[in-house]
């Protein structure tokens, strides 16, 4: 099977979140195995000395069995946050336990490139 193809498969759900200067991307894909996974990719825009640019990622894989301990540890640090900040400009709205599931009926989708953030 080609990379493109084997991609394609694997890509369940994307959801990009623009914040900033930088961008976050929830893609949820599939194993071989077909268990579901969770990737966060942060994108930041960079600048060469020439001035070109060029987008930093950094990635971070989440399976299946890291989800619960996952969405504790994130709601506990922003519970923490929200009870701590000294500046309401700052302060989490809004902030909820929500889980979504994703099932074969459910599998709409955008395939959101890098090079297009510039266009979004």
């Amino acid at each position: 099977m080609e990379y493109n193809e084997q991609a394609e498969r694997d890509e369940i759900y994307s959801r990009p979140v623009r914040a900033g200067k930088r961008t976050y991307f929830f893609d949820v894909k599939s194993t071989k195995g077909e268990d579901l996974y969770l990737t966060i990719t942060e994108s930041k825009k960079r600048f060469r000395d020439d001035g070109t640019f060029f987008y930093e990622k950094h990635k971070v894989f989440l399976y299946k069995e890291d989800f619960e301990k996952f969405t504790e540890g994130l709601n506990d640090a922003l519970d923490f946050i929200a009870a701590n900040n000294k500046s309401e400009a700052v302060k989490p709205s809004n902030v909820e336990n929500k889980t979504t599931e994703v099932t074969s009926e459910n599998n709409s989708w955008s395939n959101v490139e890098f090079e297009d953030l510039g266009n979004i």
